[in-house]
C-alpha cells in the first residue's frame, strides 16, 4: 500500500536521539496506528510495547534482537519486533520507514 486514506495525524512529531529518529504518528479509522518515519544512519537502542511491523521503504540497517545475531536489512523490506522487546538497530543509510502497532 503506498497511501493510506482515512487516517488522522499527529502534527507534533516523535523526536528521538537528537532528531535523528523522526516520524509522525498515524491513526486509522479503526483505532490502529502507525508511525512514518526517517532514520538517519548510527546506533540506537529502542523498545517496544505492542508487537511492531517495521516496513522499510529504502535505506539499509542491521537489527539485533535478544538472543539472536544482527540480521542485515535493505529497502524495501519488512521484519517483525515481539511484544515488549528491547532491540538495537544499526542504520547504515538514510531509512524511510512505516511501523505499524500489533495489539493482540
Amino acid at each position: 500500500m503506498s497511501d493510506f486514506k482515512g487516517v488522522s495525524i499527529a502534527k507534533a512529531a516523535n523526536i528521538l536521539y537528537d532528531g535523528n529518529i523522526t516520524s509522525r504518528s498515524i491513526t486509522f479509522e479503526d483505532g490502529s496506528k502507525k508511525t512514518l518515519g526517517i532514520m538517519l544512519a548510527g546506533e540506537y537502542e529502542l523498545n517496544t510495547v505492542n508487537k511492531a511491523v517495521i516496513d522499510i521503504q529504502r535505506g539499509s540497517l542491521e537489527l539485533l534482537l535478544p538472543a539472536q545475531d544482527w540480521q542485515m536489512f535493505e529497502g524495501p523490506a519488512s521484519f517483525e519486533i515481539p511484544v515488549n522487546t528491547k532491540y538495537k538497530l544499526r542504520v547504515h543509510s538514510l531509512v524511510d520507514y512505516c511501523c505499524s502497532f500489533i495489539k493482540d
